[in-house]
């Protein structure tokens, strides 16, 4: 059934925008997405009125639908803002072979923004992930001084999702990851982060929540874990945590514990409703941890806890999921994110779908339909509302515009494969949140890209001259990561 019912009469005192003969409209029928043909999509301020059939009521401004999908906007639940942006060109191609290859521990400590490169890194993120038709944003960063503003003036529907931690990871050899731990900082960090939520959501813009996120699994001591799951049943938010997300944290907490990352979460009472697993990818059955004792996916499927997937930086340093699809199939809750950089949610859904078939060896393991429900109403579900994440009335306006003349949507069959397989963020013209326009021809409104860009490219240049201070081994950027061929000269 197609979504055309609105309201008798709008209010007058917003105006209406419409939305008009849109070739393609993914719309929402009251279970799933369905594709709807030359149709109008009107909304009034954050609201949407209409979806499907003409629309015949008063308008106040009109867009031409014609050679246009309009899509619901999408639901990223993890990305890291703060510094992604910084590795692009150095963590492409790096892992630690003595530590199952993540980069996590040797690597990523040593290549970090400072002030101005952080402020750069999340003009830059923010923006792809706009570009690319995200709406909704969930930005797991350390708070800074212009954090909360930088997110206001997105105009993305932003979650603050403030981490803090117990302890620091760090390598003085590349093959045995030591913590420093401080309880009393970490309990510190955690009431910062409760009152950076709480600037977050007293924010004048009202696009702008929060996420209780203890950072990592491995880094947290079992009463900071803790204390952050009752704090966030008591505020009545979404819980995060990274888990089972390397070999190295997989060992790491079976070794202090006997039990399984997610063993022991469920022992602290917080694998449960209400949690996200930050990538969930070692469970006791993933053929490079060999942990038989143990029945990880069962205990997730029955726990009620979602799962966010983020294949595109795993699979750089060939580590994957085995599978999506089986997890989706399970009834586990998933959500998609931008891990790494890009911050184009429309790459991770590409890179989800043929990462699940490869890991599955089946091309039936996971379909376009089903990552794009995690990508939206899945996501949505996950961070608790029913009014993002879908085109029908009564939803909030978060939508994006696809252009389907675009040489790489043709030819047009179905479009969101296009989309999703082919075309990605160059096809995105126009994004909506809250009824406001914050990507318009392509162009995201609300930063300065190419300045942005600059200040970054800057900034990388000047965390380059610190990597080899911060390196065990006294390596520059260049011996650690060489560029793919020697600058001649």
């Amino acid at each position: 059934m197609s979504t055309d019912q609105s309201p008798a009469q709008p209010s007058s005192d917003q105006k209406v925008t419409v939305i008009r003969n849109a070739s393609w409209i993914i719309a929402w029928n009251g279970e799933s997405h369905e594709y709807l043909r030359d149709a109008d999509l009107a909304f009034q301020g954050d609201r949407i009125l209409q979806v499907g059939g003409h629309y015949d009521g008063p308008a106040t401004h009109e867009i031409d639908g014609r050679g246009r999908m309009v899509a619901p906007g999408l639901v990223n639940i993890h990305s890291h803002p703060l510094s992604e942006p910084m590795n692009k060109g150095i963590l492409d191609e790096l892992g630690s072979p003595r530590l199952y290859m993540s980069s996590l521990y040797e690597f990523m400590p040593l290549f970090r923004p400072d002030d101005a490169g952080r402020t750069a890194c999340t003009e830059v993120a923010l923006s792809e992930a706009l570009l690319s038709g995200v709406t909704t944003l969930v930005d797991l960063s350390v708070p800074y001084h212009d954090w909360i503003d930088l997110l206001a003036r997105s105009g993305l529907r932003a979650v603050a999702a403030p981490m803090y931690r117990s302890a620091r990871w760090f390598t003085k050899n590349g093959h045995v990851v030591e913590y420093e731990w401080d309880e009393a900082a970490g309990r510190a960090a955690m009431d910062e982060a409760m009152a950076a939520i709480d600037t977050a959501t007293a924010h004048p813009c009202g696009r702008l929540t929060g996420m209780v996120a203890p950072s990592q699994i491995d880094t947290c001591t079992p009463d900071l874990i803790r204390a952050s799951f009752d704090e966030a049943q008591a505020r009545g938010l979404p819980f995060q945590i990274h888990a089972a997300q390397s070999v190295v944290e997989f060992h790491e907490i079976t070794r202090r514990h006997g039990r399984t990352p997610l063993q022991w979460l469920d022992d602290l009472g917080v694998l449960a409703p209400g949690a996200i697993i930050g990538h969930g990818i070692f469970l006791n059955d993933h053929p490079w941890v060999h942990w038989p004792q143990a029945e990880d996916f069962a205990l997730l499927r029955d726990s009620g806890a979602a799962v966010a997937h983020c294949p595109t930086v795993f699979q750089r340093r060939g580590i994957a999921m085995r599978s999506v699809g089986r997890y989706i199939r399970a009834g586990i809750p998933v959500g998609i994110g931008t891990d790494t950089y890009p911050h184009n949610m429309l790459e991770e859904l590409r890179h989800a779908l043929i990462n699940s078939r490869l890991m599955s060896g089946d091309p039936y393991d996971l379909r376009t339909h089903h990552i794009f429900d995690a990508a939206t109403t899945g996501g949505a579900r996950i961070l608790g509302r029913d009014d993002i994440g879908r085109l029908a009335p009564g939803a909030k306006a978060d939508l994006f515009l696809t252009d389907v003349t675009h040489p790489a949507m043709r030819p047009v069959r179905d479009p969101l494969r296009s989309l999703v397989y082919v075309a990605a963020e160059r096809a995105v013209r126009d994004v909506f949140v809250d009824g406001r326009q914050v990507v318009q021809d392509g162009r995201v409104l609300a930063f300065d890209l190419p300045d942005a860009l600059e200040r970054l490219e800057a900034a990388q240049r000047r965390a380059e001259t610190e990597f080899a201070k911060l390196d065990f081994a006294g390596r520059s950027h260049l011996e650690a990561s060489p560029l793919a061929y020697p600058v001649a000269g």
